[in-house]
């Protein structure tokens, strides 16, 4: 009898390996079911204790909620940018140059810096203020000792283990099946059934939507998009470019008191976002730019923008509601190419602040009738 990959279900992978991580449904793609695995893998990390999942959880929306920044797999490191959400990142485009309109869009992290989803997968594993391998190789050792080790030679090939590129290809091509999998877009939002004719908003929620779609109101809608596309796809809460919202620098960061050789600039540093992308040819004039984000799962995901800088929904659209008219925000960490033209003064009142709130929350997964 020829033994099927296609037809191998996660269940069956489990039993063979003996592996205890959290299971996926049974007849779930092998690949899937792999990629689940080394996400939730903390074996992988250098010390051991820190996975994808750390960072990226299911319930905070695939961030890493209550965390200004999170802490690595040595516990006195930290990266310098809040854990964004990682759902819904199968939709985003590779980083590219919109030439009719004139801008970045797409990429992953913060910055973009990672043109492909397999190429952010990638990066975590050698960072060392996250899972702190100091290379491939020490990671390679650790993923050729997992129980799953034979079933990534089941699916790539044997030669896979040959060289290092073609193992680390193997394993991120693992992770992005699962993130490109259904957990990590369902769609399940009250809003998504609100679209589909399936609920109603309250009196409330509907003032907030009309408020985020109004051009002379919020205006939100013009970066992120809320109404479905021209296939009926599903709205996703983002058009994927960037920008400079005239954020203070937030001094809680841990990063601005780490060690002069991860942080050679100290209290000064500052974070250039796309300025530093090495991918970009236009460097001066994206200074202080950062991806605009899904708002899909927000009110899970806080605390919010690149930074960290704000724990609540309520503030984040307070801040651009009065940045302009009120001095308590602060100086913008980078002043040039600050938006003006779509925040600072949108003279809303608090209960329109309280209606916007009450829309984004309508986006959380997993909303039962």
């Amino acid at each position: 009898m020829k033994f099927s990959l296609a037809a191998v279900s996660f269940a069956a992978v489990s039993m063979a390996c003996s592996f205890s991580l959290p299971l996926m449904a049974a007849g779930q793609p092998l690949k899937v079911a792999v990629g689940k695995m080394i996400f939730h893998d903390k074996t992988l990390s250098q010390p051991a204790g820190q996975s994808c999942h750390s960072c990226h959880q299911a319930d905070g929306g695939f961030s890493d909620p209550e965390q200004v920044v999170s802490p690595g797999a040595t516990p006195a490191l930290f990266g310098n940018r809040n854990a964004p959400s990682i759902a819904y990142a199968k939709f985003n485009p590779e980083l590219h140059w919109d030439k009719e309109e004139g801008h970045w869009v797409g990429g992953f992290f913060y910055d973009g810096r990672a043109k492909t989803l397999q190429q952010q997968a990638d990066k975590p594993f050698t960072n060392p203020l996250e899972m702190g391998n100091p290379s491939v190789r020490a990671l390679l050792e650790k993923v050729k000792k997992s129980p799953y080790a034979d079933t990534l030679s089941q699916i790539y090939g044997k030669a896979i283990w040959d060289n290092e590129t073609t193992a680390i290809n193997a394993i991120t091509d693992a992770i992005v099946a699962y993130e490109n999998g259904p957990e990590f877009a369902p769609f399940s939002a009250k809003y998504d059934l609100y679209l589909n004719g399936k609920t109603s908003l309250t009196t409330l929620e509907k003032q907030g939507l009309d408020i985020f779609e109004a051009e002379d109101k919020g205006n939100c809608a013009a970066c992120h998009p809320s109404q479905p596309g021209p296939a009926a796809e599903p709205p996703l809460f983002t058009d994927f470019t960037y920008d400079n919202l005239g954020l203070a620098k937030n001094d809680r960061l841990p990063f601005l008191k780490m060690a002069r050789h991860f942080n050679p600039a100290g209290k000064g540093y500052i974070d250039l976002g796309l300025a530093d992308n090495p991918h970009i040819n236009d460097g001066a004039e994206q200074r202080g730019k950062f991806k605009v984000p899904t708002l899909r799962n927000i009110a899970k995901t806080g605390p919010y923008m690149h930074n960290g800088i704000f724990d609540t929904l309520e503030e984040v659209v307070d801040f651009y509601n009065t940045r302009d008219i009120k001095d308590s925000w602060g100086k913008p960490e980078v002043t040039d190419n600050v938006n003006t033209d779509e925040l600072g003064d949108l003279k809303l009142n608090k209960k329109e602040v309280k209606a916007l709130v009450a829309f984004m929350e309508t986006l959380s997964d997993g909303y039962q009738l």
